[in-house]
């Protein structure tokens, strides 16, 4: 069996969860079938047991809007990843910029179409702001793929939900397999001369987030919430990429407000290699994931694989990562039932994460004994040759369809 791969992000590419997600499933993936990865870029690649492709978007003499011209960027590189034969038994896409890419090896080449839920177009609708009417087209890409897809990967029970919610499909079609990690690549470490290389004291206890700078991850509620954390603890805030300009000013002026007050709040703006990242996880006394809608919320996973304690907001997936008062603390978010992509209550949002962070600094003992109970908890269920053989499963079940 050979098994086609579309995505968005491939190393050295990588900036978001989906990204991560294939690239540990295709060299899992590899051990049990052939694996070929089309992506977007300029990768060309084969050293890795397999074969990865990048194309790049022919935007020469295009007068579009800038935040149209990613939307129909995405469009070209799909039609390329078709215009060179496709030879595979089954096409998996991730992520909404590669779903046209999908339908037209569907329908084209006549293969099985799989495809994973990273996330939801509709319950993002601060995509507009980045992507203007563009976000009218990747909901329609992203409906008409799922739709007509032969299976459908749901990332988390939850999002098996969502998927139910929003789109018509046979629940029958949707498998959920979750995300995985590498426990030996994510694990505790002593690495104080990276902390160091910052100006962070590593002897000194600090809270941690690790991501992108976006209305979904919800990063502005803990820099808010920085005020009411119990006072000579540090805090690090690893977060760079900016969907917009306007959230990058917004970012920028609540940290800064923060700096004026207190000393020990760090902001890291650039996305960090793999290595300087598991160094902050290991050595924050708790990781903090504020986000208002996550499918599934591989940071969290992180953490516990390295170790740390974890304070997340109770949405989506994580619930289905983080146990609340075994592994880390689960904050319910209280949401407008007719737009629930914000927190009804801010203020009261920021107060309460703060609550749980200061509850998990003040109690070493109870820190200890999350972070060996989400050590454990990562290795036990989420490792990526399980999520591997589930995968090659579904694909085996579609064979002949």
């Amino acid at each position: 069996m050979k098994a086609l791969y579309l995505t968005n992000e491939f190393p050295p590419n990588i900036y978001g969860g989906a990204g991560v997600h294939v690239d540990y499933l295709t060299r899992e993936m590899a051990k049990l079938c052939q694996v070929e990865v089309r992506c977007f870029g300029e990768q060309q690649e084969t050293g890795l047991g397999f074969q990865v492709q990048g194309f790049l978007a022919r935007k020469k003499g295009w007068t579009a809007p800038a935040a149209l011209q990613s939307v129909f960027g995405a469009l070209d590189q799909c039609l390329q990843f078709n215009t060179k034969a496709v030879d595979a038994d089954v096409v998996h896409l991730h992520t909404w910029y590669t779903h046209f890419g999908g339908i037209l090896a569907k329908l084209n080449y006549g293969i099985p179409m799989v495809l994973t839920t990273h996330s939801l177009e509709p319950l993002r609708p601060w995509k507009r702001e980045q992507l203007g009417g563009g976000y009218d087209c990747s909901r329609w890409v992203e409906k008409t793929a799922i739709e007509m897809a032969d299976a459908v990967v749901a990332v988390s029970e939850g999002t098996k939900k969502d998927v139910l919610e929003h789109f018509e499909v046979d629940p029958e079609k949707i498998h959920v397999i979750y995300n995985g990690i590498d426990p030996q690549e994510y694990q505790p470490i002593q690495a104080p001369e990276i902390i160091q290389g910052f100006g962070i004291d590593p002897e000194h206890p600090y809270i941690l987030f690790v991501g992108r700078i976006t209305r979904q991850k919800g990063i502005i509620h803990l820099v808010r919430a920085i005020r009411d954390l119990t006072p000579g603890y540090q805090v690090v805030l690893c977060a760079g990429a900016p969907d917009t300009p306007e959230i990058a000013e917004e970012m920028k002026q609540a940290v800064a407000a923060v700096q004026a007050e207190r000393d020990g709040v760090f902001w890291l703006q650039k996305m960090v290699d793999n290595r300087t990242k598991i160094a902050l996880y290991s050595h924050a006394a708790v990781f903090c994931c504020p986000s208002i809608y996550e499918p599934f919320g591989i940071i969290n996973l992180e953490a516990m694989a390295c170790g740390t304690a974890v304070v997340a907001s109770a949405v989506g997936g994580i619930k289905e990562v983080v146990l609340d008062g075994i592994t880390g603390f689960l904050v319910p978010v209280e949401q407008e039932k007719e737009s629930p992509f914000e927190a009804l209550h801010p203020e009261q949002f920021s107060k309460d994460l703060a609550e749980k962070i200061n509850a998990c600094l003040s109690d070493e003992t109870l820190r200890a004994r999350m972070a060996e109970a989400g050590r454990h908890r990562a290795i036990e269920v989420f490792s990526w040759q399980a999520i591997a053989q589930k995968t090659f499963a579904l694909y085996q079940s579609l064979q002949g369809k």
